[in-house]
């Protein structure tokens, strides 16, 4: 079995550090940003602008 390793990032609205992040768009910039479990509702949620890019994990295999 290989080494699991822990990477650390933060969300991009709140800055909190997250073991796992969603990519996504949020506005009409197109832009892809982080945001934690804490955010992502505040994002998603009646955004027409929304665009979901996938899920990253601070544990990697």
């Amino acid at each position: 079995m290989g080494k699991r390793r822990l990477r650390q990032k933060q969300c991009d609205r709140c800055q909190a550090t997250a073991a796992v992040l969603y990519r996504v768009q949020i506005d009409q910039s197109g832009q892809w940003q982080f945001v934690c479990d804490a955010c992502w509702p505040e994002v998603s949620q009646n955004n027409p602008h929304y665009v979901y890019g996938g899920t990253w994990k601070a544990q990697k295999g």
